[in-house]
């Protein structure tokens, strides 16, 4: 798809995204970190937004979650780790850097729709799930609770992105453990 040049340029960029943000990293920036001349991003790209855009149609920078990537068995406590394994294999810490690196007023307007997928599919994927385990679960709004899912797993991501073990030891599989236990007591018919 792309070249190894485009490839440099893009990983430079998206590096430097992470890092800085989209407005504080210049084509001179990218040059420098892909080892070339900046001319050379011009003749392979429009510009710092094209490289961008770019990258967000490679799965190392997207990470696309869909339907067929979730299974479950009919077991609250076990589908829900599972649910959470899955999404945060997917959401990393470098995502969530990359999705803040491109909240800029100049770019969101083009990736607002890119950034937003992850977190749409997910919760429709959870809608659908406690909709279909209505007989295990309390009445309650099941959009509700789908955000509250999702909302605990990307809280665990994004402050493990922004503090990493400064905020807390817990490893990723405890936490997962651990929160689901609690979410589903808290969801579960008595």
């Amino acid at each position: 798809m792309f070249d190894e040049t485009q490839s440099k340029i893009i990983q430079a960029t998206m590096d430097l995204v992470m890092e800085r943000g989209y407005a504080s990293t210049t084509t001179k920036d990218i040059a420098h970190r892909a080892g070339i001349n900046e001319c050379t991003i011009f003749r392979k790209f429009k510009g710092k937004k094209e490289i961008v855009l770019s990258a967000m149609q490679l799965p190392q920078w997207n990470p696309k979650l869909s339907e067929e990537q979730f299974s479950y068995v009919g077991d609250l406590e076990r589908d829900l780790c599972a649910f959470a394994r899955v999404y945060m294999e997917r959401v990393t810490p470098r995502m969530v850097k990359v999705s803040i690196g491109l909240r800029t007023p100049e770019l969101y307007p083009d990736t607002a729709e890119n950034i937003m997928e992850v977190p749409r599919v997910f919760k429709g994927i959870l809608v659908k799930y406690f909709t279909e385990m209505q007989d295990q679960i309390r009445e309650t709004d099941t959009e509700s609770m789908a955000m509250m899912f999702l909302s605990m797993n990307f809280g665990f991501v994004f402050l493990n992105a922004s503090f990493g073990r400064k905020l807390t030891e817990l490893e990723k599989e405890e936490y997962i453990a651990n929160s689901v236990h609690i979410f589903v007591e808290g969801i579960r018919k008595k």
